[in-house]
């Protein structure tokens, strides 16, 4: 159908028109999806050039377009590619719009992930705190955004393995998801989750599990015993019991957690 639907625009309004651009965007991120990742590469590409060409480097479309192009390149693992990409967007957003405006942040936040799973967390965590600040000053400490933001420089944290600075913004985060969530949103209740990896990263069992029991039983009575953030915190408190040499209670809990995978995999449909 997005193939249809090119070959329409294209006889229809011509191959420079906006609205072929936007079907061949379509019609890549859809290949993308499929897995056709050499005809998706070369769709965004070539719209990339048009883009370019027809509407000028500076145009929101020409920028969209390079970010779609960049993520594609990076969940394709070729980061030595989407990272130059995602520099390019943040300087040109940031050349065009002023470096305070709100669109600016997802460009950071892109950049930012980016440099991260590169493993360049040298770089990564000072994006990751700037994107905090701003979304805090432009945004406000409870716009979603920022919780979401908090949360990204929370992870960075762990995997730089700066435990203590990991627990206060994990902290942060599950204070303000109560206040503003409600303490049995989900995302009140991953946050919690997160926290207790935090502590049980950090050495701090008791607090680890202390709190992973009192997520998963609201975990369990809001979501169900066999939702998967449930299954995450079960895993999570029984390697904590193990951690502490509390076997006798980690067996049992890792055993109903194989049990539950076991009755979800026989409850999906068989593959045709």
């Amino acid at each position: 159908m997005f193939e249809a639907a090119l070959a329409d625009r294209e006889r229809v309004l011509g191959d420079d028109h906006p609205e072929t651009l936007a079907s061949r965007i379509n019609l890549a991120v859809a290949y993308q999806a499929a897995g056709q990742l050499g005809e998706a590469f070369a769709l965004f590409e070539r719209t990339l050039a048009d883009a370019e060409r027809v509407l000028g480097t500076d145009n929101p479309g020409t920028l969209t377009t390079l970010i779609n192009l960049a993520r594609a390149y990076q969940a394709a693992g070729r980061l030595s590619e989407a990272i130059p990409m995602f520099e390019r967007v943040l300087a040109d957003s940031e050349r065009v719009l002023g470096a305070d405006h709100p669109r600016i942040l997802p460009s950071r936040i892109l950049l930012a992930g980016a440099l991260q799973s590169a493993g360049r967390l040298q770089e990564a965590i000072p994006m990751f705190e700037r994107v905090l600040a701003d979304s805090e000053r432009v945004l406000g400490a409870d716009h979603s955004s920022t919780l979401t933001s908090r949360t990204n420089l929370a992870y960075a944290y762990h995997l730089a393995g700066r435990p203590d600075d990991a627990i206060q913004q994990s902290e942060r985060i599950v204070a303000d998801n109560q206040r503003i969530l409600g303490t049995d949103h989900p995302e009140t209740l991953n946050s919690q989750n997160n926290l207790a990896t935090e502590y049980g990263a950090a050495g701090q069992l008791d607090q680890a599990i202390a709190l992973t029991e009192h997520t998963l039983a609201d975990i369990e009575r809001v979501l169900g015993v066999d939702h998967p953030s449930a299954q995450t915190a079960r895993t999570n408190l029984a390697s904590a019991y193990q951690a502490a040499g509390r076997l006798d209670e980690a067996v049992p809990l890792f055993e109903r957690a194989v049990a539950v995978s076991e009755r979800g995999r026989a409850q999906r449909p068989a593959a045709r």
